[in-house]
């Protein structure tokens, strides 16, 4: 999900909380160079989707294509930039970030509509990026690792062969909050439980009008009948973090249905943590070796990939 800290979170406008955002992101350092940034669109559901491109100077010809976090409410490509400059330098791959629809304006499913509008355009497009669409993965933190879990089970159903990977950064993939890691770490580890409430409500609606909304497969993947033949993953939990537990069971749930999985667990790291890369060494390393490891599997011959 990602933000603020939920304690502000519950005083504040939605307008307040995309402010403190901006601030948060603009503490991860001054922007890497790459070699290209570009902002352009793509078509949408509703309408055009704002893009931006990062070109790396040893572009591969692969595409990564991310979905910030933000709990569906806060977050844009400004604040994305700082994790998309440093994919796009470690990963070698050209990188497409998404600016979807955020609610309350546009509440459940605005944000999945673009997500997957995103991915279907650039696996067609893609060559016209200066990318490869062959050799595609999705990726995002919290609830971009959430929209990126459940475009590549679209993906697998629709029949996209390009995804390749998808990189899922603490990704909020039961939002029923009912794991054991929400209580353990539900305060003082910057996403807090009641900050997760909060997200919640203005995504979906009231606990009370949602019915059994919490679990359908493309609001929680984790409740997905059926992984079998989604494409390989690899997933990042944080010792810390509310979302651990859900986490480390959806990297499960996708190992028992026969996909390749690499599961990093970061213990000593909190939620949020690829945002951090400038001031935290650990969180630096975190997102070093997962970036190197993701170069290798998006190459341009397959590399096989067996389970962590």
């Amino acid at each position: 999900m990602g933000g603020p800290d939920a304690a502000d979170l519950s005083t504040m406008s939605v307008e307040e909380a995309r402010a403190v955002i901006v601030m948060l992101a603009a503490a991860d350092g001054d922007p890497e160079p790459v070699d290209a940034v570009e902002d352009r669109s793509i078509p949408g559901p509703t309408g055009d989707i704002p893009v931006r491109l990062y070109r790396p100077a040893d572009a591969t010809g692969a595409i990564v294509i991310w979905y910030h976090g933000g709990g569906w409410v806060i977050g844009d490509l400004e604040t994305a930039d700082p994790t998309a400059r440093k994919l796009a330098n470690r990963t070698g791959a050209l990188v497409v970030s998404v600016d979807y629809r955020l609610a309350p304006e546009h509440p459940y499913p605005a944000a999945v509509e673009d997500a997957w509008a995103a991915l279907e355009w650039v696996a067609e497009h893609g060559a016209e990026l200066g990318g490869d669409p062959s050799r595609i993965a999705v990726g995002g933190d919290s609830a971009g690792g959430n929209l990126a879990a459940i475009v590549s089970v679209l993906a697998r159903d629709a029949g996209i062969g390009a995804l390749r990977h998808q990189l899922l950064v603490y990704p909020a993939v039961d939002l029923t909050l009912s794991h054991p890691s929400i209580d353990e770490n539900g305060e003082g580890y910057l996403l807090t439980k009641t900050g997760m409430i909060w997200f919640g409500e203005h995504y979906l609606g009231p606990v009370s009008e949602r019915g059994d909304l919490d679990k359908h497969p493309n609001v929680s993947p984790l409740y997905t009948a059926d992984f079998s033949g989604v494409a390989p993953a690899t997933v990042i939990t944080a010792g810390f973090d509310p979302l651990r537990d859900e986490g480390d069971e959806y990297a499960a749930a996708l190992t028992t249905a026969g996909t390749p999985v690499r599961l990093h667990r970061e213990p000593a790291l909190i939620h949020g943590f690829v945002n951090m890369v400038d001031v935290s060494p650990p969180a630096r390393a975190a997102l070093t070796s997962v970036a190197t490891e993701i170069r290798a599997m998006l190459g341009p011959v397959a590399t096989r990939h067996e389970p962590a």
